[in-house]
């Protein structure tokens, strides 16, 4: 569907049709209309823009990222019909590998997926070759088979459209998790060791400004001063007010 730029709802609808297409291309799940659904509810409440607390979240990812020395971005097909090519521009400015991971795991969509990020520009990706799958302990789900070289030694997962199983299980391995997440009642947002919460497609380019930004003297100091709980609890409340506003 071609959505004219003067419609009211033109990102809304424009990501919509994203998300149906991967559907139609067989990388993303059916299911997954559901979930972007779920998170467009979130942002409506949010205004359909980054909050303040979600610009300080992505200053602190882009740093907490910095800082890694295996920092991984793990995808699923929701990601990657709505920002691959911006997925693929971050990793590059980080160094950081990028993997492919499914809840609604087949080996057809996970090809689909790896075509869809080289595509995009993504020159390796990891999570599609099964001579280096790995068992992630304690998690049945088919999310728990990870890329040795990938997620299971990563110091630093970033996360988007997480379900928290497994980032409560990341976290528990003593890992970084770095989550993006509109919903921040979640599990995934709750768990994090950083909860970004904010659009996906805005999330990410914005945490890749941040990391050509920023000085290598800031780093730990942006890190030290953030509390995620803190943040979290702002967040709600940036959504609350927005509610109040709009009842008026």
């Amino acid at each position: 569907m071609e959505v004219p730029k003067s419609h009211p709802r033109y990102e809304s609808l424009t990501q919509r049709g994203k998300i149906e297409e991967g559907v139609k291309e067989g990388y993303v799940a059916l299911v997954g209309m559901v979930a972007h659904g779920r998170g467009e509810c979130f942002d409506y409440l949010m205004g359909e823009k980054t909050t303040n607390t979600a610009e300080k979240a992505e200053r602190v990812a882009a740093a907490v990222l910095l800082k890694a020395k295996n920092p991984v971005i793990s995808i699923n097909g929701n990601v990657a019909a709505l920002c691959a090519r911006e997925v693929v521009y971050l990793a590059k400015s980080l160094n950081a590998k990028i993997e492919v991971n499914l809840f609604y795991w087949d080996e057809e969509r996970e090809k689909r997926m790896d075509a869809i990020l080289r595509k995009n520009g993504a020159d390796e990706v990891y999570g599609t070759n099964e001579e280096f799958k790995v068992k992630v302990p304690n998690l049945d789900s088919k999310r728990g088979r990870v890329d040795e070289r990938g997620i299971y030694n990563a110091d630093v997962v970033l996360v988007p459209l997480e379900d928290g199983d497994r980032t409560e299980t990341l976290v528990a391995m003593g890992k970084t998790v770095v989550a993006i997440d509109l919903n921040p009642l979640s599990r995934t947002a709750q768990k994090a060791s950083l909860s970004v919460i904010d659009n996906v497609t805005r999330a990410i380019p914005n945490i890749r400004k941040f990391s050509d930004e920023l000085d290598k003297g800031e780093i730990d100091y942006v890190i030290e001063d953030f509390n995620n709980k803190k943040n979290l609890k702002e967040s709600i409340n940036e959504m609350k007010n927005n509610l109040d506003r709009l009842s008026l």
